[in-house]
């Protein structure tokens, strides 16, 4: 861990709706797993909605109640579509603007350890790593391979307890209320993205203590958060 001459604060950021831009690869995959076995796809909208939850959570809040018991083979294959997608030369589930640089500003930094929590599998988080070269930058990873679905606090608990990090001095980044509601859960400080994939008056009312337009903003932040603490 680094050292520093003051408190260290954990970072964490959601993937998916934060990160990167993954909607379109999430929605076709989706589609093509009702498709396949002859439901009504839910709507783009609908499907924007549950990104950021674990696999099986988000497809069971899609599918109707009479047809849960098609649960398991949608999960199936959306995954395969999900892959198959990703091999395409064609591929492309690009960084926000700024990201990158905003990433590597704050890992620089000795008094920030960053971190990730997202509904994303490990395998996925790991293609996504390799890909973008985003490892360099994370010192806690938290997947849905390690804890319940969001806004179950677990994956930020575990990011604590890993990381040894006070609360206190914890903040959880995402775009959607599942990371709102999450980090309230934890009792860390949340803050929602309005580049993300639900709308900012839900964050507001899922409990987010700030909103912010583009990630150079979060250099600010920290400094406001840093004298909040000091008081």
């Amino acid at each position: 861990m680094k050292v520093a001459n003051v408190e260290p604060k954990l970072v964490i950021f959601d993937c998916d709706g934060t990160l990167v831009d993954s909607q379109h690869i999430i929605i076709k995959a989706m589609r093509t797993a009702f498709e396949t076995l002859g439901l009504t796809p839910p709507s783009d909208r609908d499907i924007r909605g549950i990104i950021g939850l674990s696999l099986t959570v988000a497809v069971d809040a899609l599918v109707p109640e009479v047809q849960k018991e098609k649960l398991p083979q949608l999960c199936d294959i959306f995954k395969a579509s999900f892959i198959a997608q990703r091999e395409l030369p064609y591929f492309h589930e690009p960084l926000f603007l700024g990201a990158r640089e905003i990433l590597q500003e704050l890992s620089d930094r000795e008094d920030i350890l960053l971190g990730v929590a997202t509904g994303k599998s490990r395998r996925g988080v790991d293609k996504l790593f390799e890909r973008e070269n985003l490892g360099q930058y994370f010192y806690n990873i938290q997947t849905a391979d390690d804890a319940p679905s969001k806004p179950h606090p677990g994956m930020i608990l575990r990011a604590i307890e890993q990381t040894g990090i006070n609360s206190r001095n914890v903040l959880m980044i995402g775009d959607t209320t599942f990371d709102i509601e999450m980090a309230r859960n934890a009792d860390v400080e949340a803050i929602g993205v309005r580049w993300g994939y639900h709308e900012e008056s839900a964050l507001v009312d899922a409990g987010a203590h700030s909103l912010i337009d583009q990630f150079s903003e979060i250099t600010d932040l920290l400094a406001t958060f840093d004298q909040a603490a000091c008081q």
